[in-house]
């Protein structure tokens, strides 16, 4: 009998990566959607996978359809991919980025508890949680939590009530602390997307500048596709534990736009972009890079190299805008 996933953010940038993963090995995979009356399947239409997933609606801010959810489907594998991710947002959504993130965590782990103990739950964690992190250069499952925004804050209240419940009731639960994982399915506010985005745009004549915010923070960039193989094997294992996901190197947003141009043949890059106060945010994250030492040991390593991703990103836009 094909085991039953669970994958609530279905819509997003990793749930229909993850969707495939799952629907390649066999698995019968459940879709949480809210009530929207026009969804998007774009992202799903992209890996050709949107007939394969059986939708089910619900919302990660009611826990009444949650426990209704976890009752009927009974899945073996919940994969809590939905958050309002978008970190510069967070700050004028603190409230809506709380309720999703950090309630809606606790009600999806109520619902298993009550519901279906046998599950497997994997909580998708964030190097945001790290912030200023520590001085070491790098930062894995031992460092600190020092978050720098409303977004990562509430990501942290998550990490812990999944680490609660794993101690306090002994579920098997997961944390897989991604570090920033893109690809042509990155939303557009996000500064990866928007860079691909507007490196394309000006390629094809149809913009002559791109405006950006801190050009000098610097990220651990890796593929989503590479991350959600990663989020699969930790469920996979003898008992739940918590998981630093990165590719141990890290690039500034210039190093990013540099690569993008450079993808189009253009080298002189910093004329075409200009700086906005709007994209900067009142607390900044500067550095970031995971050890992921923990993960590498399970067998996981990407595979896709950073300028292979930027590059994946700014052909994906071309054919997009040519279209």
């Amino acid at each position: 009998m094909a085991k039953k996933a669970l994958v609530t953010g279905i819509l997003g940038q990793d749930g229909p990566y993850l969707a495939k993963l799952l629907l390649d090995k066999g698995y019968k995979v459940y879709g949480l959607m809210r009530r929207y009356s026009n969804p998007s399947f774009d992202n799903l239409d992209y890996l050709g996978i949107t007939k394969q997933v059986e939708f089910v609606e619900g919302d990660m801010a009611d826990e009444s359809s949650l426990l209704h959810l976890i009752k009927a489907i009974l899945p073996d594998e919940v994969y809590n991919l939905a958050a309002q991710s978008f970190v510069g947002g967070s700050w004028q959504q603190a409230k809506l980025t709380t309720e999703i993130n950090s309630l809606g965590v606790l009600y999806m782990l109520n619902a298993v508890k009550l519901f279906s103990p046998t599950t497997r739950y994997y909580q998708a964690s964030t190097s945001e949680m790290f912030g200023l992190g520590n001085d070491d250069g790098y930062q894995d499952e031992n460092t600190n939590f020092h978050p720098r925004s409303p977004y990562g804050i509430s990501k942290v209240y998550a990490y812990w009530m999944t680490v609660n419940f794993r101690e306090s009731y002994g579920l098997f639960t997961a944390n897989g602390i991604l570090f920033n994982h893109e690809s042509p399915l990155r939303g557009i506010q996000f500064v990866t997307r928007k860079i691909t985005d507007g490196v394309a745009r000006i390629k094809l004549g149809l913009a002559d500048k791109l405006a950006l915010g801190n050009l000098d923070a610097r990220r651990d960039w890796g593929f989503a596709g590479d991350y959600v193989e990663a989020m699969h094997l930790m469920l996979q294992q003898d008992k739940g534990d918590d998981y630093v996901v990165g590719t141990g190197e890290n690039h500034s947003v210039r190093d990013f736009a540099r690569e993008a141009f450079k993808c189009v043949g253009i080298s002189d890059f910093e004329k075409y972009i200009v700086i906005d106060a709007r994209f900067k945010r009142p607390a900044e994250v500067p550095d970031l890079k995971a050890k992921a030492t923990k993960i590498n040991a399970l067998g996981w390593k990407p595979k896709v190299t950073f300028p292979e991703l930027v590059k994946m990103m700014v052909e994906a836009d071309l054919k997009r805008l040519k279209k």
